[in-house]
């Protein structure tokens, strides 16, 4: 079991950056894909960013130059570095992991065992 806890977020003004983490515990995550996932009220949960075991990054259109999603696997977290934020990526912002394994979807959230409960992102305009 991989537990997951995410922390970072906040209120932010438009144009502003956060950076959220997401550490992880229960087991190391060396070889896990690690994803970001966020939710707006109403909405479905969308993906955003996420990172393979050999640190090869996947981005969501909306986010592709602003966001960054890195990787310490000795300290076994995961980072999104939000910048030039906008009032539509206000959201709750989830970390989501799973063993990397030929084949599956780094996109598809449903491809994710574990799930951590979120972080409140606001921007406002």
């Amino acid at each position: 079991q991989v537990q997951l806890v995410e922390s970072g977020g906040g209120l932010v003004q438009a144009g502003g950056s956060l950076r959220l983490s997401c550490a992880a515990s229960g087991r190391t995550i060396s070889r896990y894909r690690m994803g970001w996932f966020r939710q707006a009220p109403g909405k479905e949960r969308e993906f955003v960013a996420a990172i393979s075991w050999s640190v090869s990054t996947f981005y969501a259109d909306s986010v592709k130059g602003r966001f960054t999603i890195s990787r310490d696997n000795a300290k076994n977290t995961v980072y999104l570095q939000m910048n030039s934020l906008k009032p539509e990526d206000t959201a709750v912002y989830y970390c989501a992991a799973d063993v990397d394994l030929i084949g599956t979807s780094y996109y598809n959230r449903y491809e994710y065992d574990y799930w951590g409960q979120g972080t409140q992102v606001t921007v406002s305009s």
